[in-house]
């Protein structure tokens, strides 16, 4: 049946408000658990509406690492702040990293007595900075603190101190950063197979360790002196993690040596560690660790290394924040957990 000119136009602009797809395609490559299609527009939200109330502290006081100062400053200075406790997201409560577990207790029941807050959750929509974290407690107040409240720590957690569910980790912060501002473009010319820093703090170490000294195909320093010189990047979990960053965005594949599963990787939320990292044990020595890292070759290892260089700009620290950096992510996880379980609460007569 033929068309009317006047419907032939109408089926024309209906063709333009109609989408030619219902579910966009996925990205390709993609170091993220959610595609660039829910992850950036989400993002962007976040930037327009996430708002937190900051509970006055109860004395002045410093943090003890790095990470959690850069995050503190970064926060108090942020458009994420308002004065407004009705309009906030979640509430951000700020003690000294030293402070006993009596006084922990009277400052959550401050909260409790002069503010109305926590009683709608618990203090689940509540968090704080602690890489040291909160020792075990029968004390009411800290138990909820603990239990309930999303806590900001350092990697690697204390053992007993990290909840996936609601816990976030802070991206670590290198001693000082290294001289090359960029991942070279192949690792073609790598002289050696893995690097892995000496820990001098670190009282025991373990066999594999020892191997790894005396192996030729790798190189161990006290200071990383040039990450790019090897393919893979060796961390013994538990050990020091803070050059991990560094790692990632001057292309050196990190590998993850443990003997358990890691809940406590940085942006776990936001990263698909399995796309970016290996993860292998000690038991098997440094043999079966070379036969690990030397079946990942060509095509698997460029993908791994560029998709580490793209997570990379995710654990820069800068003094005034920028897009997608350490900061912003760590907030982003934060937004992800703005949708709090609200406790009813059942009045007694």
């Amino acid at each position: 049946m033929a068309t009317t000119p006047s419907l032939s136009l109408l089926l024309f602009l209906l063709s333009l408000l109609t989408p030619t797809s219902v579910h966009p395609e996925p990205l390709q490559d993609s170091p993220y658990l959610s595609p660039a299609t829910v992850l950036f527009p989400d993002y962007d939200r976040m930037l327009a509406t996430f708002k937190i109330y900051v509970y006055p502290p109860p004395t002045p006081f410093t943090f003890a690492t790095p990470s959690e100062s850069l995050f503190h400053a970064s926060l108090l200075n942020s458009r994420f702040i308002t004065d407004d406790p009705d309009e906030a997201h979640l509430f951000y409560v700020p003690f000294p990293p030293d402070l006993p577990s009596r006084s922990l207790s009277g400052l959550v029941r401050s909260l409790r007595t002069n503010f109305t807050f926590w009683y709608r959750s618990l203090g689940a929509d509540h968090f704080f900075l602690s890489c040291a974290g909160i020792g075990h407690a029968p004390d009411r107040n800290v138990l909820e603190l603990k239990k309930n409240s999303v806590q900001i720590s350092c990697f690697p957690t204390t053992s007993g101190d990290f909840f996936p569910h609601k816990d976030v980790i802070l991206p670590p912060v290198p001693p000082s950063p290294l001289a090359l501002p960029h991942a070279p473009v192949g690792k073609e010319t790598a002289t050696f197979l893995g690097f892995m820093k000496r820990d001098e703090e670190q009282e025991s170490q373990s066999s594999l360790v020892e191997e790894v000294e005396g192996d030729p195909e790798f190189l161990v320093e006290s200071e990383p002196s040039d990450l790019t010189k090897s393919k893979f990047c060796l961390f013994v979990y538990g050990g020091d993690g803070s050059w991990l960053g560094e790692a990632l965005r001057l292309g050196c594949v990190p590998v993850m040596i443990t003997d358990r599963p890691i809940q406590d990787m940085p942006l776990i939320d936001v990263v698909r560690w399995s796309e970016i990292a290996v993860f292998v044990g000690s038991r098997g020595g440094v043999a079966e660790l070379k036969r690990v890292l030397g079946g990942i070759g060509g095509e698997q290892y460029e993908r791994m290394r560029g998709l580490g260089v793209t997570v990379g700009r995710h654990f820069v620290w800068n003094k005034v924040p920028q897009p997608f950096d350490a900061f912003h992510m760590v907030m982003y996880q934060l937004w992800l957990r703005r949708h709090t379980i609200r406790y009813a609460r059942r009045e007694w007569m």
